[in-house]
């Protein structure tokens, strides 16, 4: 067990912030040596925010990931042979650098403008009446499972064009496949990991080869029409963006509405100003991110050595930004662990940063300001049912996996 920081940990994986808090006062740049099977993976872990942000938009760091680093999901096959997961996960966008990420970024950026995104909120608030409507009864309700699960899934299938009988099998593919990104699990956890994306691959080339058919006006018809159009697009590549749109489309969100209201309802006084100020929600919603990140930590491979804080890191191996240590930085953000509605300034790095900045966050920030403000305009009174509300499994992507709460 590492002294310092020991992402395996349970405690800390239920509260990270205290660690993160000594991180960026004894070691801000830290290495970390990783045991696997007869090798030690040396990983070098950034906590304050000027390191993270630098790192991010600095091309001299590559978001390639290696395929020595992902998990070992089957070890009596070679993880070159684990086909087409391999090179499905090595077509996604959040991996490729310019000018292959610049090609993929744009196809895609259409559907999540701020303008295209600002036609989805008619929508999005009918989907918010409709669940809140079905899923309060006997004065109760999960935050989690009738509202923060199934809004964005529905949101994002609709985007890509599938079917709404396939949202529950869309949403257990995606979760199980994120757990390919989480190297902290647990073997049973990645156990399920392999199978469910290889399902999920093998359900998204159907919805394309059908598309190439019979177009329709969604996103996938799209891809498949930029590809025959002669643009450089891999069927792989098609499949890694669809794969990433559905997962990245949904499970940020999904935590934020979760995180977000976990933590308003911990702090009374701030759901009551709330509920009294709704103007307010748009930056409620800003500083729900960075009170409480959805993504953790995101990595960096650098292509020359570089020096960070007076330690020299050597090229190829790995860096570890931590967004959810960044974003409780008192050099940056004053009074860092209070959560502060109308924060000023509020330059948080839950959505990443630089060329990589996510995609989808105008679509994120949008589900969740359309939720949490008709949460705390309708049930001002909310309470919650547990005190620690179970919690999904794993380190990167921080959520919670139930949120019950007495409407009052």
């Amino acid at each position: 067990m590492d002294a310092l920081f020991d992402p395996f940990d349970e405690a800390f994986q239920a509260d990270p912030y205290p660690t993160y808090a000594r991180l960026r006062e004894e070691a801000p740049v830290y290495l970390r040596i990783f045991q696997r099977p007869g090798a030690e993976i040396p990983v070098w872990i950034l906590s304050r925010w000027e390191d993270c942000v630098n790192v991010l938009r600095d091309p001299r760091f590559s978001a390639h990931k290696q395929l020595d680093l992902l998990p070992e999901v089957d070890p009596g096959v070679p993880k070159a042979e684990l086909h087409p997961l391999v090179r499905v996960y090595q077509g996604i966008m959040l991996f490729r650098d310019a000018p292959d990420h610049t090609r993929l970024r744009n196809l895609v950026n259409k559907a999540f403008t701020p303008r295209t995104v600002r036609r989805l909120r008619p929508r999005i608030e009918s989907l918010v009446d409709g669940l809140l409507a079905r899923g309060a009864h006997d004065g109760g309700l999960d935050l989690v499972a009738d509202l923060a699960v199934p809004l964005p899934i529905i949101v994002i299938a609709e985007l890509l064009g599938l079917p709404a009988e396939d949202y529950p099998r869309l949403k257990t593919w995606s979760d199980h496949a994120a757990m390919l990104l989480d190297g902290t699990l647990r073997e049973e956890h990645l156990a399920v990991a392999l199978p469910s994306f290889l399902e999920l691959v093998e359900y998204l080339r159907g919805a394309v080869e059908r598309r190439r058919v019979a177009p329709r006006d969604d996103l996938i018809s799209a891809l498949v029409s930029a590809q025959e159009a002669g643009d450089v697009l891999d069927d792989d590549e098609v499949l890694g963006t669809c794969a990433l749109v559905l997962g990245a489309g949904h499970e940020t969100t999904t935590n934020l509405i979760g995180n977000g209201m976990l933590a308003l309802l911990r702090d009374s006084s701030a759901l009551a100003r709330l509920a009294r100020e709704p103007e307010r929600v748009p930056s409620a919603v800003e500083e729900l991110l960075r009170y409480d990140s959805p993504v953790q930590v995101t990595s960096r491979i650098p292509l020359v050595d570089v020096e960070i804080g007076g330690q020299r890191i050597p090229a190829g191996v790995e860096v570890n930004t931590l967004l959810g240590s960044a974003n409780r930085d008192g050099r940056h953000f004053p009074d860092p662990d209070a959560l502060v509605l109308d924060r000023a300034d509020n330059r948080h790095l839950s959505f990443g940063h630089g060329a990589h900045f996510c995609l989808g966050a105008p679509l994120a920030r949008l589900e969740a300001q359309v939720a949490i403000g008709a949460l705390v305009r309708r049930f001002p009174g909310m309470k919650l049912e547990l005190d620690d509300p179970p919690r999904r499994p794993g380190f990167v992507l921080r959520g919670r996996t139930r949120l019950p709460v007495r409407l009052g």
